[in-house]
């Protein structure tokens, strides 16, 4: 017995070590991109832990740089910020809509619609980039807010995550909402949306992640300085601005905090929406 607790303990110990090592593999890029963006220039990329530290990285940022260099980035920050919230809240939008249209409404080819998004999904979304350029591009949408808004404004997967959802949803309720006359809309907003704040909080963060972390589609439908946002310039800055790479540094952090603060705020929504999503 003695024996057995003894193995048990090391056994036990040796996965928090394997944890706890693992943890610092994960960590340590972000952390050391963080310490690089407080880094005093002379010590940036040099050293594995900087000994040095200043906000001349976060100053050059915000306060123009040198000749000018730095100024599209708050800008682009701004357009990164303002295009990520208008997508998601569009996706969002329309997705509970129509989730709630094929999870509770009975109309003529609903299971054909229902069917439709979930063939969809199996799609990459790569071979619809070409279409969807030519048309912005036909429109007059090109390198303007729009062209990075509204292909962007429709989600499968939340139709699809939201469909399920309402579709666990007693029809009871709606059943006795409607005797009061309640209309569906009311009905949408009153019941079904109170009732799915786990899950539309999994489905934010993640419709929000993967909006603000768009690289390809922002890259080919912007072309003014004034349009880029903060991802595609940082991926221009191998050209004018690799001679910066505290700046450097200093942006992807910026890149990075909105989501963790996201994540901060909405954690305890996200982790009940996860455990519904993997029942």
């Amino acid at each position: 017995m003695v024996g057995s607790k003894k193995n048990s303990k090391r056994r036990l110990a040796v996965r928090y070590v394997l944890a706890t090592l693992l943890l610092l593999v994960m960590v340590y890029p972000y952390l050391y991109m963080v310490l690089n963006s407080f880094a005093d220039w002379t010590q940036v990329d040099r050293q594995f832990i900087p000994s040095k530290f200043s906000f001349k990285s976060y100053e050059w940022l915000l306060t123009g740089g040198d000749v000018g260099i730095a100024r599209p980035w708050m800008n682009a920050f701004f357009n990164s910020v303002f295009v990520s919230i208008a997508s998601t809240f569009l996706m969002m939008l329309f997705g509970i809509m129509v989730a709630y249209a094929l999870a509770k409404l009975k109309f003529r080819g609903r299971d054909t619609v229902n069917n439709f998004v979930l063939f969809h999904m199996f799609f990459p979304a790569i071979i619809l980039l070409i279409p969807n350029f030519l048309i912005i591009q036909k429109v007059g949408l090109y390198d303007t807010y729009w062209a990075m808004i509204i292909p962007k404004a429709v989600s499968l997967w939340a139709i699809f995550m939201y469909t399920n959802f309402f579709k666990a949803v007693p029809d009871a309720f709606i059943e006795a909402a409607k005797l009061d006359g309640a209309s569906d809309f009311k009905i949408l907003y009153k019941i079904m949306m109170p009732m799915s704040k786990s899950i539309t909080a999994v489905i934010f963060l993640f419709l929000l992640m993967e909006r603000w972390t768009e690289l390809l589609w922002d890259m080919i439908v912007v072309r003014s300085d004034n349009m880029l946002t903060l991802n595609v310039l940082l991926s221009q800055m191998f050209g004018p601005y690799g001679s910066y790479p505290g700046p450097l540094y200093a942006a992807s952090v910026l890149l990075t905090v909105p989501i963790i603060i996201m994540f901060a705020i909405f954690g305890k929504k996200f982790k009940e929406g996860m455990q519904f999503s993997l029942k």
